[in-house]
């Protein structure tokens, strides 16, 4: 059965790397320095035959006014109630602190099921805190080490009852199902986003663009850390959701300074889990300030991701409080033509991630780059296609040799990529290309995707290329014969 499990505690008592160890992958950042974890983060944890949803918080604080470690904490408190167990992680070095003791104390009235472990558990030094934790008066605790791995044993015999009394309690509470299929229904194209394989978005931008407001925006709940505090978002958390129909996984990235900024080592392992969450999106969503926008770090961002295959949609934030609109719009895009000729077309959205206005164009945005990253040509369209480019504009002659393109076809999708055999594709200029990618973004309707071409030549095939032609033997050479060719 599965069920849900929520790492609380104060900070740096060791958290995430419980988190990463149940997950068996480092998805959330660990650091030395207190409070890196300020989202919440789920996973899909294994521990023994025991499947479930592990959830990192932001670590305790005792705050409770609109300050960022004031909202952390309501995050957390609201994780606790969200989950159906609630382990909470003490550190036996330190021992038990009175901000231990006054969570506990708000624990016993919101969770469900409350376990204890005393991290850092390794060695005699932490006995003094193991025995500590008895006095917090919620069961025995647990004798953990999250970074070798000890004590997880113990674990699991502790959530091994509680397991059971869940899926009793889930059994008698299930309700009757009875679906009807309609076989005749209109089956979906391969690349339509299902709830086994959702849609993967990344959000994108400079620190403050309001990224993480959008995509709460986009949930209807307060689901991820905000503020006008630039930099709160440091790991690249995922959340799936049905956005209007379509099944979505998006993530929120932290926000991407110039590389000669980012001096501290906590920030340089943001950025690339942010970039990493790029590399494995379908869609990004590059977003820009409306105040500032196309600065050059956008620019950078936005390149980025066209250089890694994805579909682009560029989505201008904060237009609430835009005066000039219209004015606005027609400068917003002459500036992305002029400064981003690589995704020529690709959509350029206003929106108001405080307001929600412009949240279903954006939804319409990203559906069609997405359908139009999956798009593909056929053979013969694209062959006749190819003879009218050629004599419109015939391919360049070097050295008084004639360039032929023989024939086209598309070798994949996601993003499209093409290949032309053709004669000496080494010395087609760069310029000839561009004409062929934008005739195929023109001409099949294929506005802002990446496209690859590349150009390969008939010799390729040719299995004696380069290979040098033997020399005479020893024995032909001591009795005077060589080649027949060199007589």
């Amino acid at each position: 059965m599965s069920f849900t499990l929520a790492i609380v505690g104060r900070p740096n008592v060791g958290k995430s790397t419980l988190f990463n160890r149940l997950v068996g992958k480092r998805l959330a950042l660990v650091d030395d320095q207190p409070g890196v974890t300020r989202d919440l983060r789920e996973g899909e944890a294994r521990l023994a035959d025991l499947r479930f949803t592990v959830i990192d918080t932001a670590g305790l604080e005792d705050a409770t006014d609109d300050s960022l470690q004031g909202r952390m904490r309501r995050l957390t408190e609201r994780a606790v109630d969200m989950a159906d167990v609630c382990l909470f992680m003490i550190d036996a070095r330190t021992g038990l602190t009175p901000v231990d003791e006054m969570f506990a104390e708000i624990l016993r009235k919101r969770a469900k099921h409350i376990l204890v472990a005393a991290n850092k558990g390794e060695g005699a030094a932490a006995d003094a805190g193991v025995i500590e934790a008895w006095n917090l008066g919620l069961g025995e605790p647990i004798r953990l080490s999250a970074e070798h791995g000890e004590g997880l044993n113990d674990l699991y015999t502790a959530l091994l009852p509680i397991t059971e009394e869940l899926a009793l309690t889930q059994v008698e509470d299930a309700p009757d199902t009875d679906v009807a299929v309609d076989v005749d229904a209109e089956a979906a194209p391969d690349h339509a986003p299902t709830k086994s394989k959702p849609l993967q978005i990344a959000v994108v931008g400079r620190p403050n663009a309001g990224k993480s407001t959008l995509i709460n925006q986009i949930l209807g709940e307060d689901r991820l850390l905000t503020g006008p505090e630039a930099g709160i978002t440091r790991d690249a958390i995922s959340v799936q959701i049905d956005w209007n129909g379509t099944p979505c996984r998006i993530f929120d990235t932290a926000g991407m300074r110039k590389k000669a900024r980012v001096q501290e080592k906590l920030e340089k392992l943001s950025v690339s889990d942010g970039l990493r969450a790029v590399k494995f999106a379908e869609v990004v969503v590059v977003l820009l300030d409306a105040a500032i926008p196309f600065e050059q770090q956008d620019l950078r961002i936005a390149d980025l991701a066209e250089r890694e295959g994805r579909a682009v949609v560029v989505a201008v934030n904060k237009w609430d409080v835009e005066p000039e609109k219209q004015q606005k719009l027609r400068d917003l895009k002459e500036a992305f033509t002029r400064l981003l000729p690589q995704l020529k077309g690709a959509p350029l959205i206003t929106v108001s991630a405080k307001t929600g206005k412009g949240l279903d164009r954006l939804h319409a945005a990203i559906a069609r780059a997405h359908d139009i990253w999956n798009r593909r040509v056929t053979t013969a369209q694209l062959n006749r296609w190819l003879e009218g480019m050629v004599a419109a504009h015939p391919p360049p002659a070097p050295q008084g040799r004639r360039i032929k393109l023989k024939y086209m076809t598309q070798a994949k999708t996601r993003p499209p990529g093409f290949v032309v055999m053709c004669s000496h594709p080494d010395k087609m200029p760069e310029s000839y290309t561009r004409y062929l990618v934008n005739g195929l973004r023109e001409t099949f309707d294929m506005p802002g995707t990446p496209i690859r071409l590349t150009l390969r030549g008939q010799g390729d095939k040719n299995p004696y290329k380069g290979r040098k032609k033997p020399g005479p033997s020893k024995l032909r050479k001591h009795l005077g014969k060589g080649r027949a060719d060199d007589r």
